[in-house]
């Protein structure tokens, strides 16, 4: 398992870090937002080190810019020595880990998550990989960065949406494996939290889980609650103008999954209605055309961790407890959405 650091002085907890560390050459991974917002909090205190920044958005993280990063190694000459830092969200911390770990059989890197969504969710795991052909995540492995450090220092610079889309995998922890945690988070003036206990909080549900089970062939799989339709809308409005951000997207698979839990595994009715109340309150409705549910759906189809032709789901049996491998069939899948449209207005 990867050393989680979190940090309340980043720029010096790095250098310190990079300080205790052997490596022939360091090279620096960002995208255009962190570049501007983000890398000036660090670059004065790490040692000389070569930089790469890409187009910040998910419709970046493909083999195309992949093959631009794998060029820019290649051009400064990195050998299996080299230490790479990817300092960003979660795309940069997929795709920089991807390529570092693909890279000459594989570099070591360090990750520096500067969203609350990849601090909270895609720090922890080991989980690296880039969108292909629409389909989210396709292409990746697993291969677990030499450290993370998580401040949240970086926090401020984070636009609304981005910080609730974070907010969407807080909620999840909670509603997963902790009870008490998710009846202790906010639904109005939610922007106002005690971020670094959240984050901590968040952080070691994720890491429990993902240290019993660290290549998802059974617990693991609770961390999907909300992802089976979620990563469908995220998919199929990825490449258009209603593009819906990772955790909006979890947000509309966390009630329509809270529905097929109170439909096949005994949710309680006054479960389902906290949930859907919560999240209406913090991320609206998501109006879509009756036209898209076809396509949607087959989505799902396409889901990571089906086997065979069978749609596997993790569902909540009620607050706090999640099981995995339930079998759900299109048709389940299309009353779930029928009931998230019930809600409009």
């Amino acid at each position: 398992m990867e050393s989680i650091i979190f940090s309340s002085a980043i720029a010096e907890d790095l250098a310190g870090y990079i300080s205790r560390q052997d490596f022939s050459q360091l090279g620096l991974i960002m995208d255009s937002n962190t570049q501007v917002h983000c890398y000036p909090l660090i670059s004065n205190k790490i040692p000389h080190h070569q930089q790469f920044a890409f187009e910040a958005g998910e419709v970046n993280k493909n083999l195309s810019t992949c093959s631009a990063i794998w060029q820019w190694m290649t051009d400064c000459g990195f050998d299996r020595k080299a230490l790479i830092i990817n300092l960003g969200g979660g795309v940069c911390g997929d795709m920089g880990g991807f390529c570092a770990s693909t890279y000459k059989r594989g570099v070591r890197f360090i990750n520096i998550p500067t969203t609350l969504l990849s601090q909270v969710d895609a720090s922890v795991g080991g989980k690296l990989g880039i969108d292909f052909n629409g389909f989210k995540n396709h292409i990746g492995v697993f291969t677990e960065p030499l450290a993370v450090l998580i401040s949240d220092e970086f926090l401020p610079s984070l636009p609304h949406n981005e910080l609730r889309s974070g907010y969407a995998e807080v909620i999840k922890h909670g509603l997963i494996q902790n009870a008490d945690y998710f009846s202790t988070l906010k639904s109005t003036d939610w922007e106002n939290q005690d971020w670094k206990t959240i984050i901590e909080k968040s952080v070691s549900i994720k890491k429990s889980v993902v240290e019993k089970d660290p290549k998802e062939a059974g617990l693991r799989k609770i961390l999907n609650f909300g992802h089976t339709i979620g990563h469908a809308f995220e998919s199929f409005y990825l490449d258009s103008e209603r593009h819906l951000l990772h955790g909006e997207a979890i947000a509309i698979g966390m009630v329509t999954e809270a529905y097929l839990s109170y439909r096949r595994m005994g949710l309680p009715q006054d479960d389902l209605d906290k949930i859907t109340e919560m999240v209406l309150k913090i991320y609206g409705y998501f109006d879509f055309p009756n036209e898209d549910i076809s396509q949607i759906i087959a989505l799902c189809a396409q889901d990571k961790k089906n086997e065979g032709d069978v749609i596997n789901f993790s569902l909540l049996k009620k607050t706090g407890f999640c099981e995995y491998n339930i079998h759900i069939n299109l048709t389940e899948i299309e009353e779930a959405i029928a009931y998230y449209i019930s809600l409009k207005n």
